[in-house]
C-alpha cells in the first residue's frame, strides 16, 4: 500500500523558515565581554536572505562550498542558515588547526568563499595564498584587511554585501539527501577526513536533540553553545535551538571562565554545552568567586570522558552535568547519560558516569575479535559500532574501508553495552594500555586521578616496558599552591583500582596538551616521552 502522506523535504531551509516565522521575536544574543548585541530570529531570517542573495551575486549558484572562519556569534548563525538553504554547502573551518592542516582541508573541500571574522584575519592571512580554489573573502566586523591583500582573492565587507542585497530570497526546494554542511575530523592520525552532512541527517539530528532523552530543548530554553560552531556543528545545538524556538546565547571569543561566568549571570541560559576542560575551569572559578550559575537546568558535556568528580562538583552548586557521546562522524550526538527514573544512589551514578543510552533512530553493537558481535551484558569488551540516519557512511573523496563494516561505522572506541542499553567506554582503541596481556583503561585512571582534590588535569598513556610490553605513564597538573608526590597519588589510587594497574611512571606538567577541539592530545605526550622531554619520576 502506498502512503497518502505529503512529500515534504527534511531540510535546513524548513527549520529556518519555521524558526523565523513562528518564533520571530525570540532573540539571538552575541556576547561582547562587557555587554551583548541582540537580534531577533526575524531579523536573522532577513539577514540570512540577504546573505544568500549576496553569495549568489558572488557566483555561488550550485553546491559550492562556502567556508566560515568564525567564532560563535549571530553572523555565524546567519551563514549556518543561509548557505545550506540556498543549496550550497557550509564548511566550518577549525581556526585551531595547524596551518598545513587548514590548507589541506580548504583545498580538499574546494572552498569557493571564506567568511572570516575580522579578529581572525591574521590567522587566515597566513594561509590564504595557498587556498587554491578560494575566489572571495568576506570580512565580518572590524579588522585590518591589509594582510589579506595580494593573495589574488576578491575582498568584501559582510555588512556592505548584505546592504546591497534584497531582503527577500527565493529559497529553492533542495533534495533532502543533498549535502548541507561538511566538517573535517581533527586528524589525530594522517590527514583530516571530510564528513558531509545531508539536509535529512541534520534535520533528524536536530529533532533528536529536542527529545527529552537528549537535551529536551523547547521554546522555554535559552541555549548557550560554548562548543565551537566549527566543531561538528556545535553538537547540532544551533539548528536544534532554531527548530525548538529556543533563544540562542553566543559567547563569541569569550570562552574563558571569568567572561563565561559573567555571560551566564547576565543572560541566564538554561542549557549550555562544552567539553570537560571548560566546565572544570568554570567550576574552579565559581568556587573561588561565587558566580551564579543557577539558571542552568542541564549541561551536556562530551568530547572526552567526564570525570565523576566534575559532575559531583556541579551537583553541589545545583547544576546538573549530563554526559553525552558522539563523534564528527555521528553528527555528532549519539548517546546521552540520563539515568533510569528508578535509579538512586550508586545505581544512578553508574548510569551518569557511563556514556548513556543510544538515541531513537540509531543502533549500536559491540564487536570483538573476528568481528564477532558480543552480548549486551555489561562485561564483554569490544569495539563500538553504530549505524543510523545521521551516521556517516563514507568519507568525502576518501574510501577508508577499514572504518566501515557491513553498513556499520567502526568508532574506534572500546567499551561495553549493559542489558539496559547503557554504553560504557573503557578507552579509545589506540589508547588502551596492553600490559602483560591485560588491558588497563587510561580513561578510568584519569577519572580517578582527577577526583583527587589537588589534581586539576590528568592524562595517562601507555609507554614501552621491557617486562610488561606497556605500562601507564601518568602526567598530572597540580592545583596552584598544592604539593603531591607519586607515592601519595599511588596511595590515593589504591583501593580504587587493581594494584597491578598502579602507574610507576609519573610526570608533573603545567598543562595537558589539547587537540584543536579541546581533547587531551595523548600523541603529544607519547612523543614528549619518547624524545626525553618529560621529567619522569619512577616509583617501583
Amino acid at each position: 500500500m502506498l502512503s497518502t502522506m505529503q512529500e515534504f523535504p527534511l531540510a535546513i531551509g524548513t527549520v529556518m523558515r519555521y524558526g523565523v516565522e513562528v518564533f520571530g521575536d525570540v532573540e539571538v544574543v552575541t556576547w561582547e565581554g562587557d555587554g551583548a548585541r541582540r537580534r531577533t530570529y526575524a531579523e536573522v531570517g532577513e539577514r540570512a536572505a540577504r546573505l544568500a542573495g549576496a553569495l549568489r551575486q558572488l557566483g555561488v549558484d550550485g553546491d559550492q562550498r562556502v567556508a566560515t572562519f568564525m567564532w560563535n556569534n549571530v553572523e555565524h548563525l546567519e551563514a549556518y542558515l543561509a548557505v545550506p538553504s540556498m543549496g550550497a554547502v557550509l564548511h566550518t573551518l577549525n581556526l585551531r588547526l595547524f596551518p598545513d592542516q587548514l590548507v589541506y582541508i580548504a583545498n580538499h573541500a574546494e572552498d569557493y568563499v571564506v567568511i572570516v571574522d575580522g579578529s581572525l584575519i591574521p590567522l587566515l592571512a597566513g594561509v590564504l595564498p595557498q587556498l587554491k580554489t578560494v575566489r572571495h573573502v568576506v570580512v565580518v566586523g572590524e579588522g585590518d584587511t591589509a594582510p589579506l591583500e595580494g593573495a589574488g582573492k576578491e575582498l568584501h565587507q559582510y555588512e556592505e554585501l548584505l546592504a546591497g542585497a534584497p531582503a527577500v530570497f527565493e529559497w529553492p526546494e533542495v533534495d533532502e539527501r543533498s549535502a548541507a554542511a561538511t566538517c573535517y575530523t581533527s586528524g589525530t592520525t594522517g590527514n583530516p577526513k571530510g564528513v558531509v552532512y545531508s539536509h535529512r541527517s541534520a534535520y533528524l539530528h536536530s529533532m533528536a536533540m529536542c527529545t527529552g532523552n537528549a537535551m529536551g530543548l523547547s521554546a522555554s530554553d535559552r541555549v548557550l553553545p560554548v562548543v565551537p560552531m566549527f566543531h561538528a556543528n556545535a553538537w547540532g545545538m544551533p539548528y536544534a535551538a532554531v527548530m525548538a524556538g529556543a533563544a540562542l546565547v553566543m559567547p563569541d571569543r569569550y570562552l574563558q571562565a571569568e567572561p563565561l561566568a559573567r555571560l551566564i549571570e547576565a543572560e541566564r541560559p538554561t542549557v549550555a554545552g562544552a567539553v570537560p576542560t571548560i566546565w572544570a575551569d568554570l567550576l574552579r572559578y565559581t568556587k573561588e568567586h561565587g558566580a551564579d550559575l543557577s539558571s542552568l537546568r542541564l549541561v551536556p558535556c562530551g568530547g572526552s570522558a567526564v570525570p565523576e568528580a566534575l559532575m559531583r562538583g556541579f551537583d553541589e552548586i545545583g547544576v546538573r552535568i549530563v554526559q553525552a557521546w558522539g563523534m564528527t562522524e555521528t553528527s555528532p550526538v549519539a548517546t546521552v547519560a540520563h539515568p533510569p527514573v528508578t535509579a538512586t544512589g550508586e545505581e544512578e551514578w553508574r548510569a551518569r558516569i557511563s556514556q548513556g543510552r543510544i538515541l531513537a533512530g540509531l543502533e549500536m553493537r559491540v564487536v570483538g575479535d573476528g568481528d564477532v558481535v558480543l552480548p549486551n551484558d555489561g562485561e564483554a569488551v569490544g569495539e563500538v559500532e553504530i549505524r543510523g540516519p545521521w551516521i556517516t557512511a563514507s568519507y568525502y573523496l576518501d574510501e577508508d574501508p577499514g572504518k566501515f563494516h557491513d553498513g556499520w561505522l567502526r568508532t574506534g572506541d572500546v567499551g561495553t553495552l549493559s542489558p539496559r542499553g547503557f554504553l560504557t567506554l573503557t578507552d579509545r582503541a589506540k589508547d588502551v594500555i596492553k600490559s602483560g596481556g591485560e588491558w588497563i583503561s587510561s580513561v578510568e585512571l584519569e577519572n580517578h586521578l582527577m577526583a583527587h582534590p589537588d589534581i586539576v588535569e590528568a592524562a595517562v598513556v601507555g609507554v614501552p616496558d621491557d617486562r610488561w610490553q606497556e605500562r601507564p605513564l601518568a602526567s598530572v597538573v597540580v592545583r596552584d599552591g598544592a604539593s603531591v608526590t607519586p607515592e601519595r597519588l599511588r596511595e590515593f589510587l589504591s583501593g580504587r583500582i587493581a594494584k597491578w594497574q598502579l602507574p610507576e611512571r609519573w610526570a608533573f606538567i603545567p598543562e595537558v596538551p589539547k587537540t584543536s577541539v579541546g581533547k587531551f592530545d595523548k600523541k603529544v605526550l607519547r612523543r614528549r616521552y619518547a624524545d626525553g622531554e618529560l621529567e619522569v619520576r619512577r616509583v617501583e
